[in-house]
């Protein structure tokens, strides 16, 4: 193997010659001489120590037989200029291959996107080990990491930025037909649909608007919305919409594209924000089941829960023990003109009640220091304290002064305490209060993974003015999060599997531990593990069927393939050089 360097040919008279093979000079060091005895003459041991640079008079290209037979010529301090880092981080970037592979991914974007297919995933995965987006900051990343470009060519930012600014409207829609297609649409599925909005500095994006931001209100924002499966094991779809218009305005029209993607038997989970007397009825009309988490202090449930506290919270038979809850079910009509029956399951857990008196203790005792004060200087309680005032005090008369001779409700503040610790979930389809509440848990998963797009993969803000570049963007960050829900999906059955919790079994940690798996450079040139497969590396492993045998397997054709690259663009540059030589 030849070295990534350049030194000045050895000084060893009468011992070095050179010989032309396939019209390249390979310079070959005399050693030894051998008498034959029965030829009677003395035979020359000759080795190739490496390539004369036919560019640059008096320099060659070593091999590892330079080192061993002119240590003390020494190698240059400062290599030439690398493309490649001779440390790549290898382990996190074997274990999403096998992701992507398991869902086809690779051959799916391949077939859709083109040419660009591999920096399109590349930009994916490096999103997720990085918890960026800046895409700037991508040549520094392909600098020590795998790619999945061709030849793992590293592209500029340049490159990067015309990528992004690219038309993706009819690849987009492709991909997610091709990934929905895939789904089995037989089965009834419940869909977990959520939705956040992404803070942007305008420019000349047409979704961004001034809407209700969940962050900073004094920002414009795009809306964005992703809808998982039942289990949250896969996002389906997603799409962006303007910032101006209201989640539960636009669930409507998600609807109809849950239809047109095939699913015809769906139930949605939802939570309290989608709550809405048209978005019921466009359910009802469309034949969609759902559910939907309501506070146990909302005045539609409120009643429900008055009627069935004290008939439910100690009895065996409405223990719920995964859950260490007990629960009921109550068919209740949601509206006085709904023509249909829904069930309100109702909740009690202890440990919730605990934790919500004490804190709406301590809240009301603060705000009712704060009202007493401004009764003795005689100032109207104003903003958080005016709304709270109703329920704190009652007045004595109706006079602009009521609030100075106020007293307080007693009665009214233990009728809230005693619903402290109760929560309502309210279904279309007739089942269990268990049945109920596992299906919404289910959703705590999407939230968890939604979170993960904003804070995991670094798309709080997309740090892009056009339409397109947007739109590529939330693009890359979808597929991104297909793979980071897989991991994180693998991750958690790992740790149900071993019934016992790990701190390195979450996604950011364990990717962190698989990048310490690394391959080094050598003075051959040829890149191998620094190092073995660690206990902790092999417990990450294992959650996706993987062991040290196949990082070393993977690690030994990734070495063979840089090999072949290297060789290559080695080559390509010596007939550059020759071409302009002649």
């Amino acid at each position: 193997m030849y070295l990534n360097c350049r030194v000045r040919v050895p000084e060893a008279h009468g011992k070095l010659t050179t010989k032309r093979i396939k019209n390249t000079p390979y310079i070959y060091f005399e050693y030894a001489r051998e008498y034959d005895r029965k030829k009677k003459y003395n035979s020359a041991k000759r080795v190739c120590i490496g390539k004369a640079c036919e560019d640059q008079t008096g320099m060659m290209i070593p091999n590892t037989n330079f080192l061993r037979y002119f240590p003390e010529a020494g190698l240059p301090e400062e290599a030439g200029e690398s493309e490649r880092s001779s440390c790549l981080r290898v382990g996190a970037y074997f274990v999403i291959r096998k992701v992507m592979d398991g869902y086809f991914l690779d051959r799916t974007i391949a077939k859709i996107i083109g040419k660009d297919a591999g920096l399109f995933l590349d930009l994916a995965v490096y999103s997720i080990l990085t918890e960026g987006n800046a895409a700037q900051y991508y040549p520094d990343y392909a600098y020590n990491h795998p790619l999945l470009t061709e030849n793992m060519k590293i592209y500029s930012d340049s490159k990067i930025s015309d990528f992004l600014n690219q038309d993706m409207t009819d690849k987009r829609i492709g991909f997610l037909n091709e990934w929905n297609r895939k789904r089995d649409h037989r089965e009834k599925i419940y869909i977990s649909y959520d939705s956040t909005n992404k803070n942007c500095q305008a420019g000349d994006v047409e979704l961004a608007e001034m809407g209700h931001a969940k962050d900073d209100e004094s920002k414009p924002v795009i809306n964005y919305s992703i809808a998982y499966d039942r289990n949250n094991e896969e996002p389906l779809f997603y799409e962006a919409y303007p910032g101006s218009v209201v989640d539960i305005s636009q669930l409507q029209f998600m609807l109809d594209k849950a239809k047109a993607y095939g699913y015809q038997h769906v139930g949605f989970i939802l939570d309290r924000g989608y709550f809405g007397k048209g978005n019921i009825h466009f359910m009802d009309r469309n034949g969609y089941d759902f559910v939907i988490m309501v506070k146990g202090m909302k005045r539609l449930v409120r009643e429900v829960i008055l009627s069935v506290i004290g008939t439910f919270e100690q009895g065996r038979e409405n223990s719920i023990r995964s859950f260490k809850v007990n629960g009921i079910t109550v068919p209740h009509q949601l509206y006085p003109s709904d023509e249909k029956q829904r069930y309100f399951h109702i909740f009690y857990s202890d440990r919730k009640h605990t934790l919500e008196r004490e804190k709406f203790e301590e809240k009301i005792d603060r705000m009712a220091r704060q009202l007493k004060a401004w009764r003795g200087e005689q100032v109207r309680p104003t903003g958080e304290y005016k709304k709270y005032f109703d329920l704190i005090y009652y007045h004595e008369g109706k006079d602009d002064e009521s609030f100075m001779g106020a007293r307080e409700l007693t009665d009214v503040i233990n009728q809230e305490i005693r619903l402290c610790g109760y929560f309502a979930i309210i279904t279309s389809e007739k089942m269990t209060a268990e049945e109920a509440l596992t299906l919404y848990k289910s959703r705590d998963g999407s939230e968890k993974l939604f979170r993960g797009d904003k804070s995991f993969l670094g798309d709080r803000a997309e740090r892009v003015y056009g339409n397109e570049s947007v739109d590529t963007k939330i693009f890359i960050e979808f597929v991104a999060l297909i793979l980071r829900n897989r991991i994180y999906t693998c991750l958690k059955k790992e740790m149900q599997k071993k019934d016992q919790k790990q701190n390195f079994m979450t996604v950011p940690a364990a990717l962190g531990e698989l990048e310490k798996i690394e391959m080094i450079r050598g003075a051959d040139n040829e890149y191998r593990l620094d190092h073995a497969v660690t206990a902790t590396q092999k417990a990450i492993l294992a959650a996706f069927d993987m062991t040290a045998q196949d990082i070393k397997r993977m690690s030994r054709d990734l070495g063979v393939e840089l090999a072949r690259i290297e060789q290559e663009q080695a080559e390509k540059k010596a007939a550059q050089a020759s071409q302009i030589s002649e």
